[in-house]
C-alpha cells in the first residue's frame, strides 16, 4: 500500500545519498553510539514455524541444511516494474533511482533506493538527515564516512552501514582511492515516535554478514532471515534485506511476512519472479510485489542472477519530505530547517565541524 506523501515543492527533494544544496551545511548534534538492541524476528506467527529457530554455535551452513524449503500458500506476483533511470547526484556522481522516482514516489516504509556509481573527485560531501534511516551497501570500492560527532571509518566491498539519523546527523560519504565505486543506498522511514531519537550506527564488515549457499542459491542476509539464518541487525522499522545470487537453473522460494510491502531490485542478470511463466526482468529494474506470504524466483538464463529482495512493515503515517528531512507534518519540516540553520535540537555540533570537501 502506498502511503500518502506530501512533498514541499523544491529543487532539493531529488537528493539521495546527500542533499548538498541545502542552506549552509553547518554541523550536527552529538549522538551516542548505543548498544545494538537485541535482534527480533521479522516473521509472523504463521510463518515462524517454517523457519529453523536454531541459533547457537552451529554454523549457518548447518542451520540451512536443516531448513526445509518453505511452502508458499499465497505467492506474490509482480504488479509493477520500474526501470531505475540515471541522474546526477551529490557532486559529480551518478545514481540509478528506482524508489523515489515519479513512477514509484514512496513505497511505505521505503522512501528511496539509489544504485550509485562514482569515482574521485565525485562523492557526497557534507549533508544532513533527520527522521529516517539510511542503509549503505558497498558493492565495489571503498567509501570513507565521517560525521560531526566524530564517528568515522571506511566501508569496503560487501560492507554494510545501517545509520539511524533520528533527530539529526551531518555527515559526508567520499570515495577512497582512484577506483570506481558502486553501491546502494536505501532510505527507510521511521515512525513518528522514533523520528527524534538519538542517532545510532550498526555496521557489519563483509566477513561478518551471514551467508548461506544452498542448491545453487547464495544469499547474504543483511536484515531478516533466509534459510533459517538470521541477521544480527536490529530493524527499528521491521525490515527484510536479502542479497541473492542464483546460478543458472536455480529456483528460490522465500517467505515474506503477509502485509509487508516488498520489492525486488535486480543488480545483474535476468530472472523470472512470481509466476514461472512470467516474462523475465533484467538489470536495474525494480519489481513491486503483490501481497502474499512469499515469493518464487527462477534463473532460466545462462548467466548468474543477482538481486536484492527487500520488504518492510508499512508505517501508515503521513509523510512530508523536503530534501534530506522526512517528517509527518509541514510544521515539523519547518522546525527541522530552523534547527539545522541555527544548530540546535540535535544539530548543535554542526556549528563547530569543519566542512569536508
Amino acid at each position: 500500500m502506498l502511503t500518502k506523501i506530501f512533498f514541499v515543492p523544491n529543487r532539493l527533494q531529488k537528493s539521495s545519498f546527500s542533499n548538498l544544496k541545502l542552506l549552509n551545511p553547518l554541523l550536527l548534534p552529538q549522538f551516542a553510539l548505543i548498544r545494538k538492541p537485541k535482534s527480533i524476528s521479522f516473521l509472523t506467527k504463521e510463518n515462524k514455524k517454517s523457519f529453523s529457530s536454531i541459533m547457537s554455535s552451529t554454523s549457518t551452513n548447518t542451520i540451512s541444511d536443516l531448513h526445509e524449503n518453505p511452502q508458499i500458500l499465497k505467492p506474490r506476483t509482480v504488479i509493477k516494474k520500474v526501470l531505475a533511470q540515471e541522474q546526477a547526484e551529490g557532486v559529480g556522481a551518478t545514481v540509478r533511482r528506482s524508489i523515489g522516482r515519479p513512477e514509484l514516489r514512496n513505497f511505505d516504509p521505503f522512501l528511496l533506493l539509489d544504485y550509485a556509481t562514482f569515482s574521485p573527485p565525485a562523492g557526497f560531501p557534507d549533508h544532513p538527515h533527520r527522521g529516517f534511516e539510511t542503509v549503505t551497501y558497498v558493492l565495489e570500492g571503498n567509501l570513507a564516512h565521517e560525521d560531526f560527532a566524530g564517528h568515522k571509518g571506511t566501508i569496503g566491498p560487501g560492507d554494510l552501514q545501517w545509520m539511524t539519523a533520528g533527530r539529526g546527523i551531518l555527515h559526508s560519504e567520499m570515495p577512497v582511492g582512484n577506483t570506481v565505486n558502486k553501491g546502494l543506498q536505501l532510505w527507510i522511514n521511521l515512525s513518528s515516535k522514533d523520528k527524534m531519537i538519538e542517532p545510532n550506527y550498526q555496521e557489519l564488515q563483509s566477513k561478518d554478514i551471514n551467508r548461506v549457499q544452498k542448491q545453487g542459491v547464495d544469499v547474504r542476509i543483511i536484515a531478516g532471515e533466509a534459510f533459517g539464518v538470521r541477521s544480527p541487525i536490529y530493524t527499528r522499522t521491521p525490515t527484510m534485506y536479502l542479497d541473492f545470487t542464483m546460478n543458472p537453473g536455480a529456483q528460490l522460494h522465500q517467505l515474506i511476512p503477509e502485509g509487508w510491502n516488498a520489492f525486488v531490485y535486480i543488480i545483474d542478470g535476468e530472472g523470472v519472479f512470481g509466476n514461472e511463466g512470467s516474462s523475465p526482468a533484467w538489470s536495474h529494474h525494480t519489481l513491486v510485489l503483490s501481497n502474499g506470504d512469499g515469493v518464487r524466483a527462477w534463473n532460466k538464463s545462462e548467466k548468474p542472477l543477482r538481486f536484492l529482495l527487500i520488504a518492510g512493515k508499512p508505517i501508515n503515517e503521513p509523510v512530508v519530505q523536503y530534501g534530506p528531512f522526512v517528517m509527518n507534518t509541514q510544521e515539523e519540516i519547518e522546525q527541522a530547517f530552523e534547527d539545522y540553520q541555527f544548530c540546535k535540537n540535535g544539530f548543535e555540533k554542526a556549528r563547530f565541524w569543519k566542512k569536508r570537501a
